[in-house]
């Protein structure tokens, strides 16, 4: 069992700290004063000294290695397109072979330059198929995937509804990613979980992972050896309506949050999921597998850390 003298660390491994919420603007309108300074600092306050900064399109991409390059050793970037957004690559000035171009050129740069750990967010969802279809999801998650292999990078995906079509597009080079990479957000059914460790591939954890019964039935099969947490932040906050609300009874406190007319310095923002929450994330899956918190911290930087680098020496068994 891990030492409860030793401080708690955490790696939020999906944050999309380029929202521009995290600025104080909403919808558009600029509500409060931007507070990423303040964020940040609240993460590394709770433990959290590693966050990853998911890139869902070209230009989400660049401004994640950007805040990778603004906050060195604490954030890094991930770079690809979402599922969601692959109609941008029919979009793009130039084509697709453009963006391809395009992506492939920074993923490579930020690589280099240490800003990039991984490929991605990128994947199905046949959830949202009104923002993007079948069709064009499948060959751009094809194309990424090719790219993903030549670069070498983990892969961070992210997989709705869509268990077939993933698995046999992942197992087919299988071969080729030696660095396998992790499912973001997992949402799925404990046949699908298995599916997946079965690939080699790792499992995030956040609040929407844990909404219902079901969802904890497949946190609790998670292997620690296998597991990583996020918050997936500003959204997948953990809300008095989900299953996983019952463990925070005796959870570890967080900053106080009022509504965003109302934000002060040094206060969360109700709804604006941030980073310092990972701390309930992990209190939830301990309570859930019935270990302690220490374990499932230590287990998950371990895991983030061996795969992702971020800066940190890999530790030895």
């Amino acid at each position: 069992m891990a030492d409860t003298t030793t401080p708690l660390r955490y790696v939020d491994i999906g944050i999309n700290l380029g929202d521009p919420v995290f600025r104080g603007t909403y919808h558009g309108k600029k509500v409060h004063e931007n507070d990423l300074e303040d964020i940040i600092q609240r993460a590394q306050d709770a433990g959290c000294t590693k966050m990853m900064i998911t890139g869902s399109n070209l230009r989400e991409s660049r401004h994640a290695i950007d805040l990778a390059k603004q906050y060195p050793g604490t954030c890094y970037a991930t770079v690809g397109v979402h599922p969601c957004s692959t109609q941008d690559f029919e979009r793009y000035k130039g084509g697709p072979t453009e963006l391809i171009k395009d992506l492939r050129a920074l993923a490579l740069e930020a690589k280099i330059g240490g800003h990039a750990v991984a490929f991605g967010e990128i994947g199905l969802d046949y959830d949202r198929l009104f923002l993007s279809p079948k069709e064009t999801q499948l060959k751009y998650f094809e194309l990424q995937l090719d790219l993903a292999v030549e670069m070498q990078l983990p892969l961070f995906l992210h997989s709705r509804a869509c268990s077939p079509d993933f698995e046999n597009m992942i197992e087919a080079r299988l071969d080729k990613l030696p660095k396998r990479g992790l499912v973001h957000s997992f949402t799925g059914t404990v046949p699908e979980l298995q599916a997946l460790i079965n690939l080699g591939f790792d499992i995030g954890i956040n609040g929407c992972s844990m909404k219902t019964e079901e969802n904890l039935l497949a946190v609790k099969e998670v292997p620690l050896e296998r597991l990583q947490i996020e918050t997936d932040g500003p959204w997948c906050e953990i809300r008095p309506s989900h299953a996983s609300s019952q463990f925070l009874k005796d959870g570890p406190a967080v900053p106080k949050a009022v509504k965003k007319e109302k934000w002060q310095k040094g206060l969360m923002v109700k709804g604006r999921n941030e980073p310092a929450t990972i701390v309930q994330v992990a209190h939830v899956i301990a309570k859930v597998k019935g270990i302690s918190v220490e374990e499932v911290c230590e287990a998950a930087w371990r895991n983030s850390t061996r795969m992702f680098g971020l800066g940190e020496a890999v530790e030895k068994e």
